[in-house]
């Protein structure tokens, strides 16, 4: 047991570049004009180590990516809403194929957009007032497709730009 005490005490032996380390104090200077105040130190940030992070990151399933396209999709129809609205009007006048359907539908839309930016000052503002424009036509959609037993408005969409309308 002593020998175990002895090794303990060779082990702990300070070295001359930790005792470097440590930082000697200065005894606080007045001058002799003020009267002495308690030395106050400047508050030293507490040292922290950094913990190494450990980030958990899952695995993600094929539904999630299937869920992404779908509402990647679905944001593009409802951007292009007012367009697809117009271009189911004109596909009960005219027969049209899918890809005629998109094309009429993003130029319509894009002019719709064009005409929002002009009239309206600033990109958001305009952007803002064609979300609106977008909202009111997909609920003006909503409401013939409850109004009206026989004209399936989404099915017909969907049918018109799938190309299975032709």
């Amino acid at each position: 047991m002593s020998e175990e005490i002895k090794n303990e005490e060779e082990k702990v032996e300070v070295t001359p570049a930790a005792a470097a380390d440590v930082p000697a104090e200065k005894p606080a200077e007045t001058p002799a004009a003020e009267p002495a105040q308690p030395a106050v130190e400047p508050a030293q940030p507490a040292v922290s180590e950094t913990q190494p992070q450990i980030i958990i990151q899952k695995e993600r399933g094929f539904s999630h990516y299937v869920g992404f396209a779908l509402l990647c999709v679905l944001c593009i129809c409802f951007f292009f809403m007012p367009g697809i609205a117009l271009t189911f009007g004109v596909s009960r006048l005219v027969s049209l194929n899918g890809a005629a359907a998109w094309i009429f539908s993003a130029i319509l839309s894009f002019i719709i957009w064009l005409i929002f930016k002009l009239k309206v000052k600033g990109f958001k503002k305009s952007f803002y007032f064609y979300i609106g424009l977008c909202v009111v036509v997909f609920a003006l959609l909503i409401a013939i497709e409850v109004l009206t037993e026989k004209l399936n408005v989404f099915a017909s969409i969907f049918a018109l730009l799938s190309g299975a309308a032709a």
